[in-house]
């Protein structure tokens, strides 16, 4: 929606007073989805109003900005670098409960939920147009949705808070199980589905669609390790109007980002700052560097993969930075010596370019998903279709007889970057296909040392201990972390 790439900061300035206490956590918030003005849910503006509203914490430096992306350090694909000493223990797994990483998105999560419940409780009272009202809807499901299935791969079970919570102005209650939690999410992503348009036009470009909560739906089920839906829902997206773009850079390049195959992404905006291409780039030529790419996820491209060249910056490349020209990058711009550039595009006049977007789905991560499914379900190349879809894309030959190995290394390169490795990784362990002690425990040098992840207990980040303070012990910290109080 290139448009609500503008209109992210009119709905929230408009609504600043009746979505008021926003900066807050969960427990320090009023319980804005009651209808508490009679100036507002009055008509179909109105609606979209608070419909677009609903996006706006994505953006947030505490989410997508850059906080949502510092769990993937954990992974074997990036080394921290940057200069917030917090990102270190969260890597090296010995951070606390007390972590500024772990309690940053925490809040901008919950934003999301509480201003998708106020657009379920209100909107279906609004006389407006039904597709358009429907339209609402689906959105306020997938992002509530959305916010739950971020909850439950970063902390498993967590506080559900629904419609009757807020009419109950009911906030303090304990933590829902992970199953629970995904309960709710398949719910919702089932009614998204009900309720959202397979596409839309140009003006909305960026909306949650079918395909969206469809894609996030196969996702959520190959987690459950229930392959029969996983393939059912991903091939609604594999055989939809969503297909691969033409050249894999499409997808992170401003002028093309929301094309079909970007399912789901936070919507860049010159509005923001702190954004994750300041985060990526080289101090020199206008960023922090933080989040380099180790040697091991450049070593695991193959030759003539164009992926490595559209995802990373290596010695000896030649970038094209705007009115500063055309620079070579150099060892020395980075920790590792190496740099993302998946995200990291410059304009005309030389600036990193803040209208690029975060991508959170695409398409090709479905095609993925449908092909681990079915390797799972089936055996050895059941999954070829799929995968060979994706690498034909790029040019790359096909694979045959294709088995997991062949599907993670796929899943590593065409994903890198963007949020997935981490779980990945996890989830493969705890179905016994890789062994994470090892990967994490192996010495792969200064920006990749052997890590102790301990399980089950690195399986999840710990409850932010604030939130537990403000709940009066109502809430429980995850297994195996110790109590700071």
């Amino acid at each position: 929606m290139k448009n609500i790439k503008n209109s992210y900061l009119i709905p929230f300035i408009c609504l600043a007073v009746f979505f008021n206490g926003c900066d807050g956590d969960l427990l320090e918030t009023t319980p804005y989805g009651e209808s508490t003005s009679a100036n507002f849910w009055r008509n179909a503006d109105d609606a979209i109003a608070a419909a677009n509203a609903m996006y706006t914490p994505l953006r947030e430096e505490a989410a997508f900005g850059h906080s949502e992306n510092v769990f993937d350090n954990c992974s074997d694909d990036l080394y921290r670098a940057g200069d917030h000493g917090y990102e270190e223990a969260m890597e090296n797994f010995t951070l606390t409960p007390s972590n500024n990483g772990v309690r940053a998105g925490w809040k901008n999560k919950y934003e999301m939920i509480t201003r998708a419940n106020a657009v379920l409780i209100n909107v279906p009272d609004i006389e407006m147009d039904a597709t358009l009202k429907n339209r609402i809807l689906g959105e306020a499901h997938f992002i509530r949705a959305f916010g739950y299935w971020r909850f439950s791969l970063i902390y498993g079970g967590v506080p559900l808070i629904t419609e009757e919570n807020v009419k109950e102005s009911n906030f303090n209650v304990p933590k829902s199980t992970l199953a629970e939690v995904q309960a709710l999410v398949e719910s919702d992503l089932i009614e998204a589905v009900n309720l959202l348009p397979e596409m839309h036009a140009d003006s909305d470009l960026g909306r949650p669609n079918k395909g969206t909560a469809n894609g996030l739906l196969a996702k959520l089920y190959l987690y459950q390790e229930k392959f029969n839906e996983a393939i059912t829902a991903g091939t609604n997206v594999v055989n939809g109007p969503y297909p691969l773009a033409a050249n894999f850079r499409d997808n992170f390049t401003p002028s093309t980002e929301n094309n079909p195959e970007m399912l789901f992404a936070a919507q860049g905006s010159a509005n923001w700052a702190d954004v994750p291409q300041y985060y990526i780039a080289p101090r020199p030529w206008g960023g922090w560097d933080f989040h380099n790419p180790t040697q091991d996820i450049v070593d695991e491209f193959e030759p003539g993969d164009p992926r490595l060249g559209y995802s990373i910056w290596q010695p000896g490349d030649m970038v094209d930075r705007g009115a500063n020209g055309i620079s070579e990058f150099t060892a020395d711009l980075t920790a590792t010596g190496f740099g993302q550039n998946k995200y990291a595009t410059f304009t005309a006049d030389g600036n990193l370019d803040q209208n690029q977007n975060v991508p959170i789905l695409r398409a090709a991560d479905v095609y993925l998903i449908v092909a681990e499914a079915k390797i799972r379900l089936s055996g050895n190349g059941a999954g070829d279709t799929e995968i060979n879809a994706v690498r034909d894309r790029v040019g790359m030959p096909p694979v045959a007889n294709a088995g997991m190995p062949e599907l993670i290394h796929e899943r590593r390169v065409e994903l890198f970057g963007e949020n997935q490795r981490h779980q990945d990784l996890m989830r493969w362990d705890k179905a016994g296909i890789v062994d994470i002690v090892q990967i994490y425990g192996e010495d792969r040098g200064q920006f990749d040392p052997p890590r102790v992840f301990i399980k089950p207990k690195h399986y999840y980040f710990p409850i932010p201990q604030r939130e537990i303070d403000l709940s009066n012990g109502v809430l429980k910290q995850n297994e195996g972390y110790a109590s700071e109080n």
